[in-house]
C-alpha cells in the first residue's frame, strides 16, 4: 500500500499562466462573450476572477493587507458566502475594463503571484488551509497545489467555452489536478460507514488511465497503491472527473456518464464531491 506523495507544482504555475495569456490574445470579441460551464460567468467573467486570484493572493499574502475583512464567519458557508459576494463585487466592477488590458494584467500579475509562491517554504504551515479537504491547517505545498486547481480549472472553464479544452487534460496539466482534488476524499467519506479492510477503487479513464483508493482502517484514508480487491470501483472519465469537482455537472449526470462495479452507493459517493470553496 502507497500514500501520496507531497504534490510540487511551482514549475508549472507560470507555465500553465503562459497558456492562459496565449489562449486568452487569440480570443474574438464573440469569444469573450461565451457562456461558460459556471452559470453566472461568461469566458471575461472567468479571466477576471482569475486576475483577482493574482491580486488578492499578492495582497494578502505578500503584503499583509486584507482589505474588506469578513465581519462574521462561523460556519463553512459562511466563508463560501462572503468570498461569493467578493467575486460578484469584483466582476461587476472589472465590466469596464477591455480585453487588452485584462490580459495586461493577468501577465504581470500573473508574474509576480508566481514569484511570490516560489519564495514559500512548502513545509511551513500555510496562512490558508485547504478547507475542502477537511484540514483545519496546512501545509504551503498543499496550499500552492489547491492554487495550481483553481487556475486550472478556471481556465480550463474558459477553454470548454471556446473549445479548446484538451490541451489541458494532457497528463502534464491535468495530472497535478487530479491528484490534488483527490485529497479532498477521505473528509468527503466521513460520513460513510466502513468496515476495517473496506476498499474503494477509483480509476480516472484517460492518457494514460490512473487509479486511487479508499481504504478503510478506523476511518477512510487514501492511497494510490493497494493490492487488495476492492469492494467497489468507479469508472470516471477525465472529461467528465473536473466537472463533478467544481459543480459543472449534476451529480445525476455524472453518474450517468460514469460505471460503478461492485458496491454501488459506496462508490456514488465521489459524485456529489466539491474541491473548491463552492
Amino acid at each position: 500500500m502507497k500514500r501520496p506523495e507531497q504534490i510540487d507544482v511551482i514549475a508549472l504555475m507560470p507555465e500553465l499562466d503562459k497558456l492562459l495569456i496565449s489562449l486568452l490574445e487569440g480570443l474574438s470579441d464573440e469569444d469573450w462573450d461565451k457562456q461558460t460551464i459556471a452559470p453566472k460567468w461568461k469566458v471575461k467573467d472567468v479571466a477576471v476572477h482569475l486576475l483577482d486570484g493574482n491580486l488578492r493572493t499578492l495582497s494578502v499574502l505578500r503584503d499583509k493587507y486584507h482589505g474588506v475583512k469578513p465581519e462574521r464567519i462561523n460556519s463553512y458557508q459562511d466563508l463560501i458566502d462572503y468570498l461569493n459576494r467578493l467575486n460578484t463585487d469584483w466582476v461587476k466592477a472589472t465590466k469596464r475594463l477591455s480585453t487588452r488590458v485584462i490580459i495586461d494584467l493577468l501577465s504581470s500579475s500573473g508574474k509576480e503571484y508566481c514569484d511570490f509562491l516560489a519564495t514559500l517554504d512548502p513545509n511551513d504551515t500555510a496562512e490558508f488551509s485547504v478547507a475542502w479537504a477537511g484540514e483545519n491547517e496546512s501545509k504551503n505545498w498543499f496550499h500552492i497545489a489547491r492554487e495550481y486547481t483553481e487556475k486550472w480549472h478556471h481556465q480550463q472553464q474558459i477553454r470548454l467555452a471556446v473549445g479548446y479544452e484538451q490541451k489541458l487534460l494532457e497528463e502534464k496539466w491535468y495530472l497535478p489536478y487530479l491528484e490534488t482534488s483527490l485529497r479532498a476524499l477521505p473528509h468527503h467519506y466521513r460520513n460513510i460507514e466502513g468496515k476495517n479492510g473496506d476498499l474503494v477503487k477509483f480509476t480516472f479513464l484517460g492518457n494514460p488511465e490512473k487509479c486511487w483508493f479508499l481504504y478503510y482502517k478506523d476511518g477512510w484514508e487514501l492511497f494510490t497503491s493497494v493490492d487488495d480487491k476492492p469492494k467497489s470501483e468507479v469508472f470516471i472519465k477525465n472529461e467528465i472527473a473536473w466537472k463533478i469537482f467544481t459543480k459543472g455537472l449534476t451529480r445525476e449526470e455524472a453518474i450517468g456518464n460514469s460505471e460503478i462495479v461492485g458496491d454501488k452507493i459506496l462508490g456514488e459517493k465521489i459524485f456529489d464531491m466539491i474541491a473548491v470553496m463552492a
